[in-house]
Protein backbone atom coordinates (compact mmCIF):
# COMPACT_ATOMS: atom_id res chain seq x y z
CA UNK A 1 0.00 0.00 0.00
CA UNK A 2 0.99 3.80 -0.49
CA UNK A 3 -0.56 6.33 1.58
CA UNK A 4 -1.04 10.02 0.90
CA UNK A 5 -1.89 11.92 4.42
CA UNK A 6 -2.77 15.67 3.33
CA UNK A 7 -2.46 17.94 6.33
CA UNK A 8 1.10 16.58 6.76
CA UNK A 9 2.78 19.55 8.17
CA UNK A 10 -0.37 19.79 11.08
CA UNK A 11 -0.66 17.54 14.56
CA UNK A 12 -1.92 15.06 13.21
CA UNK A 13 -0.97 14.85 9.91
CA UNK A 14 2.78 14.93 10.94
CA UNK A 15 1.98 12.29 13.40
CA UNK A 16 0.70 9.84 10.62
CA UNK A 17 3.51 10.53 8.82
CA UNK A 18 5.97 9.93 11.10
CA UNK A 19 4.31 6.41 12.14
CA UNK A 20 4.06 5.11 8.93
CA UNK A 21 7.80 6.12 8.07
CA UNK A 22 8.75 4.30 11.41
CA UNK A 23 6.79 1.42 9.64
CA UNK A 24 8.38 1.63 6.65
CA UNK A 25 5.24 2.17 4.78
CA UNK A 26 5.73 4.51 1.66
CA UNK A 27 3.89 7.38 2.23
CA UNK A 28 3.44 10.89 0.53
CA UNK A 29 2.67 13.92 2.73
CA UNK A 30 0.82 17.05 1.35
CA UNK A 31 0.48 20.25 3.00
CA UNK A 32 0.19 23.91 1.98
CA UNK A 33 3.01 24.78 4.18
CA UNK A 34 6.45 22.53 4.27
CA UNK A 35 7.73 21.01 6.87
CA UNK A 36 10.04 17.59 7.02
CA UNK A 37 6.74 15.53 7.05
CA UNK A 38 5.43 17.00 3.62
CA UNK A 39 6.62 16.01 0.17
CA UNK A 40 4.51 18.04 -1.93
CA UNK A 41 3.65 21.42 -1.29
CA UNK A 42 0.15 22.68 -2.38
CA UNK A 43 -3.66 22.92 -1.66
CA UNK A 44 -6.38 20.17 -1.58
CA UNK A 45 -8.03 23.05 -3.11
CA UNK A 46 -6.50 22.73 -6.26
CA UNK A 47 -8.01 19.84 -8.33
CA UNK A 48 -5.09 19.38 -10.54
CA UNK A 49 -2.34 19.21 -7.78
CA UNK A 50 -4.52 16.73 -5.75
CA UNK A 51 -4.66 14.89 -9.30
CA UNK A 52 -0.97 14.87 -9.96
CA UNK A 53 -0.22 13.41 -6.13
CA UNK A 54 -2.99 10.84 -6.02
CA UNK A 55 -0.92 8.62 -8.52
CA UNK A 56 0.29 5.14 -7.09
CA UNK A 57 -1.77 6.25 -4.06
CA UNK A 58 -4.28 3.19 -2.36
CA UNK A 59 -5.00 4.58 1.12
CA UNK A 60 -6.17 8.69 2.02
CA UNK A 61 -5.78 9.61 5.32
CA UNK A 62 -7.29 13.16 5.23
CA UNK A 63 -6.31 15.35 7.66
CA UNK A 64 -6.04 18.67 6.42
CA UNK A 65 -8.69 21.46 7.48
CA UNK A 66 -8.96 24.84 8.50
CA UNK A 67 -9.51 24.57 12.36
CA UNK A 68 -12.32 26.38 15.06
CA UNK A 69 -9.18 29.07 15.41
CA UNK A 70 -9.19 29.82 12.52
CA UNK A 71 -12.80 31.20 11.74
CA UNK A 72 -12.11 34.77 12.87
CA UNK A 73 -8.79 34.65 10.54
CA UNK A 74 -10.45 33.11 7.36
CA UNK A 75 -13.11 33.71 5.67
CA UNK A 76 -16.24 31.23 5.09
CA UNK A 77 -15.27 30.90 1.50
CA UNK A 78 -11.95 29.91 2.58
CA UNK A 79 -13.68 26.75 5.27
CA UNK A 80 -15.74 26.20 2.27
CA UNK A 81 -12.81 26.17 -0.19
CA UNK A 82 -10.84 23.21 1.90
CA UNK A 83 -13.16 21.68 3.79
CA UNK A 84 -15.57 20.86 1.61
CA UNK A 85 -14.42 21.09 -1.85
CA UNK A 86 -10.98 19.93 -1.07
CA UNK A 87 -12.85 16.94 0.14
CA UNK A 88 -15.04 16.26 -2.67
CA UNK A 89 -11.48 16.79 -5.05
CA UNK A 90 -9.75 14.36 -3.01
CA UNK A 91 -12.73 11.71 -3.09
CA UNK A 92 -13.20 12.43 -7.10
CA UNK A 93 -9.51 11.74 -7.91
CA UNK A 94 -9.43 8.59 -5.10
CA UNK A 95 -12.17 7.04 -6.88
CA UNK A 96 -9.82 7.20 -10.68
CA UNK A 97 -7.04 6.31 -8.87
CA UNK A 98 -9.18 2.82 -7.47
CA UNK A 99 -7.93 3.74 -3.94
CA UNK A 100 -9.35 1.02 -1.68
CA UNK A 101 -9.33 3.05 1.86
CA UNK A 102 -10.27 6.41 1.81
CA UNK A 103 -10.12 8.22 6.24
CA UNK A 104 -11.41 11.29 6.94
CA UNK A 105 -10.74 13.20 9.67
CA UNK A 106 -13.77 14.82 10.91
CA UNK A 107 -14.07 16.44 14.46
CA UNK A 108 -16.52 16.26 17.43
CA UNK A 109 -16.90 20.21 17.25
CA UNK A 110 -19.94 18.77 14.15
CA UNK A 111 -22.22 18.20 17.33
CA UNK A 112 -22.20 21.86 17.96
CA UNK A 113 -25.37 23.12 20.34
CA UNK A 114 -26.58 19.71 20.44
CA UNK A 115 -24.04 19.13 23.00
CA UNK A 116 -25.07 22.00 25.27
CA UNK A 117 -27.73 20.91 28.10
CA UNK A 118 -30.43 23.02 29.25
CA UNK A 119 -30.82 24.47 32.95
CA UNK A 120 -30.89 21.95 34.98
CA UNK A 121 -30.33 18.84 32.28
CA UNK A 122 -27.65 16.46 32.91
CA UNK A 123 -24.54 16.44 31.05
CA UNK A 124 -25.04 14.83 27.59
CA UNK A 125 -23.84 11.33 26.92
CA UNK A 126 -22.68 12.14 23.13
CA UNK A 127 -22.88 9.43 20.96
CA UNK A 128 -22.87 8.89 17.05
CA UNK A 129 -26.56 8.77 17.61
CA UNK A 130 -26.46 12.13 18.80
CA UNK A 131 -27.81 14.46 15.34
CA UNK A 132 -25.45 17.22 14.92
CA UNK A 133 -26.27 20.62 15.36
CA UNK A 134 -23.74 22.97 13.92
CA UNK A 135 -22.79 26.37 15.42
CA UNK A 136 -20.13 27.57 13.31
CA UNK A 137 -18.90 27.55 9.61
CA UNK A 138 -16.13 25.40 10.87
CA UNK A 139 -19.09 22.23 11.92
CA UNK A 140 -21.29 23.14 8.86
CA UNK A 141 -18.41 22.33 6.54
CA UNK A 142 -16.71 19.28 8.40
CA UNK A 143 -20.61 18.20 8.30
CA UNK A 144 -20.99 18.87 4.27
CA UNK A 145 -17.95 16.80 3.77
CA UNK A 146 -18.90 14.05 5.59
CA UNK A 147 -21.76 13.90 3.63
CA UNK A 148 -19.73 13.56 0.55
CA UNK A 149 -17.78 10.69 2.05
CA UNK A 150 -20.79 8.86 2.26
CA UNK A 151 -22.32 9.73 -0.96
CA UNK A 152 -19.06 8.37 -2.61
CA UNK A 153 -19.39 5.42 -0.77
CA UNK A 154 -23.11 5.17 -1.96
CA UNK A 155 -22.66 6.05 -5.48
CA UNK A 156 -19.43 5.13 -6.27
CA UNK A 157 -18.47 1.90 -3.82
CA UNK A 158 -15.19 3.91 -2.24
CA UNK A 159 -14.51 2.74 1.29
CA UNK A 160 -15.06 5.69 3.48
CA UNK A 161 -14.54 6.24 7.12
CA UNK A 162 -14.96 9.34 8.70
CA UNK A 163 -13.35 9.36 12.18
CA UNK A 164 -14.50 12.61 14.95
CA UNK A 165 -11.60 13.35 16.74
CA UNK A 166 -11.91 15.03 20.00
CA UNK A 167 -9.45 17.32 21.08
CA UNK A 168 -5.81 15.86 21.08
CA UNK A 169 -3.18 19.12 20.21
CA UNK A 170 -1.06 20.33 23.37
CA UNK A 171 -2.05 24.08 22.30
CA UNK A 172 -3.10 26.22 25.56
CA UNK A 173 -7.04 26.44 26.04
CA UNK A 174 -9.02 28.66 23.60
CA UNK A 175 -10.94 29.98 26.34
CA UNK A 176 -9.69 32.89 28.37
CA UNK A 177 -11.59 31.81 31.58
CA UNK A 178 -10.23 28.75 31.46
CA UNK A 179 -6.58 29.68 31.19
CA UNK A 180 -7.82 32.16 33.91
CA UNK A 181 -8.28 29.38 36.46
CA UNK A 182 -6.61 26.40 35.85
CA UNK A 183 -2.62 25.63 34.92
CA UNK A 184 -2.61 24.23 31.35
CA UNK A 185 -1.75 20.68 32.28
CA UNK A 186 -4.37 20.75 34.56
CA UNK A 187 -7.36 21.34 31.87
CA UNK A 188 -6.07 18.42 29.43
CA UNK A 189 -5.68 16.06 32.34
CA UNK A 190 -8.91 17.02 33.26
CA UNK A 191 -10.38 16.76 29.49
CA UNK A 192 -9.08 13.16 29.18
CA UNK A 193 -12.69 11.95 31.11
CA UNK A 194 -14.58 13.28 28.60
CA UNK A 195 -13.53 15.30 25.68
CA UNK A 196 -9.62 14.72 24.76
CA UNK A 197 -7.10 11.90 23.96
CA UNK A 198 -3.55 11.46 22.95
CA UNK A 199 -2.29 11.60 19.50
CA UNK A 200 -0.57 8.46 19.29
CA UNK A 201 -4.43 6.37 20.22
CA UNK A 202 -5.77 9.20 17.58
CA UNK A 203 -2.83 7.47 14.72
CA UNK A 204 -3.45 4.47 15.84
CA UNK A 205 -7.73 4.65 15.27
CA UNK A 206 -6.94 5.70 11.84
CA UNK A 207 -4.59 3.25 10.97
CA UNK A 208 -6.96 0.49 11.96
CA UNK A 209 -9.27 2.57 10.06
CA UNK A 210 -7.16 1.54 7.14
CA UNK A 211 -7.53 -1.86 7.56
CA UNK A 212 -11.13 -2.27 8.20
CA UNK A 213 -13.18 0.32 5.70
CA UNK A 214 -12.99 -2.25 2.71
CA UNK A 215 -15.19 -4.79 4.97
CA UNK A 216 -17.39 -1.88 6.42
CA UNK A 217 -17.58 0.13 3.89
CA UNK A 218 -19.36 3.67 5.10
CA UNK A 219 -19.46 4.76 9.02
CA UNK A 220 -19.04 7.28 11.13
CA UNK A 221 -16.72 7.16 14.59
CA UNK A 222 -15.93 9.59 17.62
CA UNK A 223 -12.64 9.42 18.76
CA UNK A 224 -11.48 9.71 22.25
CA UNK A 225 -9.65 9.00 25.19
CA UNK A 226 -12.33 5.91 26.95
CA UNK A 227 -14.04 8.09 29.74
CA UNK A 228 -14.66 6.16 32.92
CA UNK A 229 -18.22 7.85 33.18
CA UNK A 230 -21.54 6.15 32.42
CA UNK A 231 -24.97 6.95 31.30
CA UNK A 232 -25.54 7.33 35.80
CA UNK A 233 -23.16 9.80 36.19
CA UNK A 234 -25.15 12.07 34.19
CA UNK A 235 -27.32 14.27 36.26
CA UNK A 236 -24.20 14.63 39.36
CA UNK A 237 -21.59 15.48 36.82
CA UNK A 238 -23.40 18.25 35.40
CA UNK A 239 -23.34 19.57 39.28
CA UNK A 240 -20.36 18.12 41.37
CA UNK A 241 -17.82 16.51 39.27
CA UNK A 242 -15.58 16.41 41.66
CA UNK A 243 -17.62 14.29 43.49
CA UNK A 244 -18.42 11.50 41.02
CA UNK A 245 -14.43 11.16 40.18
CA UNK A 246 -13.78 11.06 43.94
CA UNK A 247 -16.02 7.68 44.11
CA UNK A 248 -14.38 6.72 40.85
CA UNK A 249 -10.70 7.26 42.12
CA UNK A 250 -10.21 7.71 45.39
CA UNK A 251 -7.18 8.87 45.20
CA UNK A 252 -7.51 11.38 43.19
CA UNK A 253 -8.04 14.09 45.42
CA UNK A 254 -4.84 13.48 46.83
CA UNK A 255 -2.84 13.37 43.76
CA UNK A 256 -4.37 16.64 42.22
CA UNK A 257 -3.95 18.37 45.85
CA UNK A 258 -0.10 17.55 45.07
CA UNK A 259 0.14 19.63 41.89
CA UNK A 260 -2.42 22.10 43.32
CA UNK A 261 -4.77 21.19 40.89
CA UNK A 262 -7.94 21.36 40.50
CA UNK A 263 -11.57 19.02 39.10
CA UNK A 264 -13.91 20.97 36.99
CA UNK A 265 -16.80 21.97 39.35
CA UNK A 266 -19.16 20.47 36.49
CA UNK A 267 -18.80 18.74 33.41
CA UNK A 268 -21.91 19.46 30.27
CA UNK A 269 -20.81 16.51 28.23
CA UNK A 270 -19.58 13.48 28.13
CA UNK A 271 -17.40 11.74 24.95
CA UNK A 272 -18.42 8.36 24.21
CA UNK A 273 -15.51 5.73 22.35
CA UNK A 274 -17.64 2.22 22.65
CA UNK A 275 -18.36 2.39 19.23
CA UNK A 276 -14.81 2.93 17.76
CA UNK A 277 -13.50 0.94 19.84
CA UNK A 278 -15.62 -2.21 18.54
CA UNK A 279 -15.66 -1.88 15.32
CA UNK A 280 -12.01 -0.65 14.84
CA UNK A 281 -10.50 -3.42 17.59
CA UNK A 282 -8.97 -0.34 19.01
CA UNK A 283 -7.76 -0.07 22.38
CA UNK A 284 -6.69 3.25 23.45
CA UNK A 285 -4.54 3.14 26.04
CA UNK A 286 -3.91 6.97 27.24
CA UNK A 287 -7.04 7.70 29.60
CA UNK A 288 -7.46 9.05 32.79
CA UNK A 289 -5.98 6.03 35.08
CA UNK A 290 -2.78 6.49 32.79
CA UNK A 291 -2.20 10.14 33.66
CA UNK A 292 -2.69 9.73 37.42
CA UNK A 293 -0.58 6.57 37.18
CA UNK A 294 1.96 8.71 35.62
CA UNK A 295 1.17 11.62 38.16
CA UNK A 296 1.96 9.15 40.89
CA UNK A 297 5.86 8.11 39.03
CA UNK A 298 6.65 12.19 38.54
CA UNK A 299 6.41 10.90 34.76
CA UNK A 300 4.77 13.04 31.67
CA UNK A 301 1.29 11.45 30.84
CA UNK A 302 2.07 12.45 27.62
CA UNK A 303 2.65 9.73 24.62
CA UNK A 304 6.44 10.33 23.05
CA UNK A 305 4.45 10.96 20.07
CA UNK A 306 2.25 13.96 21.39
CA UNK A 307 5.78 14.82 22.78
CA UNK A 308 7.93 14.64 19.81
CA UNK A 309 5.16 16.95 17.93
CA UNK A 310 5.17 19.49 20.96
CA UNK A 311 2.49 22.45 20.33
CA UNK A 312 2.50 23.84 16.69
CA UNK A 313 -0.18 27.05 17.18
CA UNK A 314 -2.87 27.72 14.54
CA UNK A 315 -1.28 31.24 13.61
CA UNK A 316 1.36 32.94 12.89
CA UNK A 317 0.83 36.41 15.21
CA UNK A 318 -0.60 36.80 18.26
CA UNK A 319 -3.26 38.81 19.35
CA UNK A 320 -5.13 40.94 21.99
CA UNK A 321 -6.50 38.17 24.22
CA UNK A 322 -3.79 35.89 23.69
CA UNK A 323 -2.94 32.84 21.21
CA UNK A 324 -6.63 33.05 19.60
CA UNK A 325 -8.54 35.84 18.03
CA UNK A 326 -11.49 33.69 19.64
Amino acid sequence: MKYLVTGSSGHLGEALVRTLRQRNQPVLGIDILPSPFTDRVGSVADRQFVKDCMQGITVVLHAATLHKPHIKTHTRQDFIDTNTTGTLNLLEEAVLAKVQSFIFTSTTSTFGDAMAPGPGDPAVWVTEELSPVPKNIYGVTKIAAENLCKLFYRNQGLPCLVLRTSRFFLEMDDDPSMRGQYVDDNIKANEFLYRRGDIADIVEAHLLAVEKAPEIGFDRYIITATTPFTRTDLPKLRTNAPAVLAALFPSYPEIYAHKAWNMFPGINRVYVNDKARAALDWRPQYDFSHILASLVKGEDYRSPLAQSIGIKGYHDQTFEDGPYPV
